[in-house]
């Protein structure tokens, strides 16, 4: 199953489908969808850019921290932009599993290795709270996260901590991180 089957299955999720006229309205998707792909994007945007940040417009720091107001170069044009055309470029494989990496080493650094262990891992699927994913994500990326999805920070995070860990889940059939030819789109 590739990131579009599992994100076009969370269409009708915990939000349904994205409000018409709302914020999430022009692109057909939830407000949660955006968010995991959102937060997807930028972990694989930023392990993309790494040190060559210079070198990729989509990896700028005004893409990646575009903060609360979302302005140009927010996680809008990057979807639009820089993943959608790494997508239909044939990077998908490279993106997802380095975004999915970047992801994973951040819930681990953050004291919450265990849990993102589970969700990659075959059999149960440890729970995150709230509080605690809101801990490991930080303020930054969960401004922007609901700055472009209109989720309030509250909403945002219990549909985080209640779907993340099966999209990762079935992100990882075989127990592990894909490698880049393995992930499908």
């Amino acid at each position: 199953m590739g990131l579009l089957d599992i994100l076009n299955g969370m269409q009708h999720g915990p939000r349904g489908s994205a409000a018409p006229g709302g914020s999430g309205g022009k692109s057909g998707m939830s407000p949660m969808t955006m968010a995991i792909l959102g937060l997807l994007a930028y972990k694989a945007v930023k392990h993309l850019g790494g040190s060559q940040q210079g070198n990729n417009p989509a990896a700028s720091p005004g893409t990646a921290n575009s903060g609360p107001a979302g302005g140009a170069g927010g996680l809008g044009d990057l979807l639009k932009g820089g993943l959608g055309g790494l997508l239909a470029g044939g990077a998908a494989g490279s993106v997802i599993s380095g975004g999915l990496g970047d992801l994973l080493r951040q819930f681990q650094d953050s004291g919450h290795g265990d849990a993102a262990s589970s969700w990659v891992s075959r059999g149960p699927n440890q729970p995150i709270s709230p509080n605690d994913l809101g801990r490991a994500l930080g303020a930054d990326q969960l401004d922007m996260l609901s700055s472009q999805t209109g989720l309030s920070r509250n909403e945002l995070l219990e549909g985080l901590s209640h779907n993340l860990p099966g999209v990762i889940d079935q992100l990882t059939p075989h127990g592990r991180l894909p490698g880049p030819d393995e992930v499908s789109v």
